[in-house]
């Protein structure tokens, strides 16, 4: 996988850069939208490939494992052909969702037993079968089976954690280096960054991932309840230690400040549900602000959902439309704020690729956070 810096920020760690797989070029900063079940929620394919144009999107291989199934994928060609996307996919390791099923599984050195959240069946991922199922599922990018630390977390445990999580790496380079690739195109298996909000441990696990000499390298464990500081902070450490010739992913995150304040840092690559599902609550990101569109002030509002033309269903729809469809829990409301969102985050990290090739990021990052910390 061919990872190319095109420019570097002089007043800040952002970069530029792209970054080459069998199903396309990406261009970074990236914002990966996240298809947990085979789909974007809301959106269809066309809109995808037209309007929103995303360089990459994620699969979640939990997900994706309970429905439709391994077999499935595999009988179709993989999720590519599935779901009719033909642009770089990115799917993660299933150890978040297993994680966030603290209540329905059970974590051992061998993988983790957890039970379906559909209906109760159990099931055990080990650091083989979770590359053995991104396999069958073809994303050109495949994570690493790691565990991801609640927040807030004790040091020794943080510490255990991580030792295991750097354990269940060597297992899962072992396996992906000596097992055919499922499909006729190239996967490349990303590590992961663990440690908790430790600046010792992150420091230790950073270097122990960048000793593998990985294609890419993420960051885990953060967005998980901590504060914006303590991440910024862990983020900062992590990217001093990971290659700098490399793609650095930071899994889950975030607000539209987040990415831009992490960009800053060094981060290339980001995936975060919060557009699509605050877009289902009637939260809409615009760069001056949010606006929840539920609130009884834009009932007589008959301006355009943003005037800015992020998306172009924008100019298409009122604020009132807008506000009335979600009133009347008309799935199209859902559908138009979540094309919105999606399209405005796109933007904003193409913005940011802008501007560092200018060299101008950090003043306009600036401008844009003060803007973006407010409620309309």
């Amino acid at each position: 996988m061919e990872f190319k810096l095109t420019h570097r920020d002089p007043s800040s760690s952002a970069r530029a850069a792209t970054l080459a797989t069998d199903h396309g070029d990406i261009e970074t900063p990236i914002f990966m939208p996240v298809g947990t079940a085979a789909t974007v929620k809301g959106v269809h394919q066309r809109e995808l490939k037209k309007d929103i144009k995303p360089d990459i999107i994620l699969g979640n291989t939990y997900h994706l494992f309970l429905r439709p199934g391994t077999s499935i994928l595999e009988k179709v060609g993989g999720l590519h052909r599935f779901m009719n996307w033909s642009g770089p996919i990115l799917s993660d390791s299933g150890g978040y969702q297993v994680y966030s099923l603290s209540d329905k599984r059970k974590i051992k050195e061998e993988g983790v037993t957890f039970k379906s959240h559909i209906d109760g069946s159990k099931h055990f991922f080990s650091p083989e079968r979770a590359i053995q199922i991104q396999r069958k599922i073809g994303g050109d990018i495949i994570m690493a089976f790691d565990e991801c630390t609640p927040y807030p977390c004790d040091y020794i445990y943080a510490k255990q954690s991580m030792h295991m999580t750097h354990r269940w790496l060597d297992r899962c380079l072992e396996f992906h280096n000596n097992t055919l690739f499922e499909y006729d195109y190239n996967q490349f298996l990303f590590p992961i960054v663990q440690g908790s909000i430790y600046t010792e441990l992150r420091k230790e696990s950073a270097d122990f991932i960048a000793s593998k000499d990985a294609p890419g390298n993420a960051i885990g464990g953060l967005s998980v309840g901590e504060p914006a500081e303590e991440m910024y902070a862990m983020t900062e450490t992590v990217c001093e230690r990971l290659p700098h010739d490399k793609p650095r992913y930071l899994m889950g995150v975030g607000t539209p400040i987040n990415l831009l304040e992490n960009i800053a840092l060094g981060i290339d690559m980001f995936d975060c549900v919060m557009p699509t599902r605050n877009a289902r609550n009637g939260m809409l990101f615009t760069a001056n602000g949010t606006i929840n569109i539920k609130n009884k002030k834009w009932e007589n509002d008959f301006s355009p959902i943003d005037p800015a033309n992020y998306c172009y269903v924008d100019t298409d729809y009122s604020k009132a439309y807008l506000r009335h469809l979600f009133t009347v829990n008309e799935m199209l409301g859902k559908q138009i704020a979540t094309l919105h969102n999606l399209s405005f985050y796109l933007w904003l990290v193409r913005a940011a690729r802008k501007h560092i090739l200018a060299g101008d990021f950090v003043a306009w990052k600036n401008q844009m956070c003060r803007q973006m910390d407010n409620r309309i």
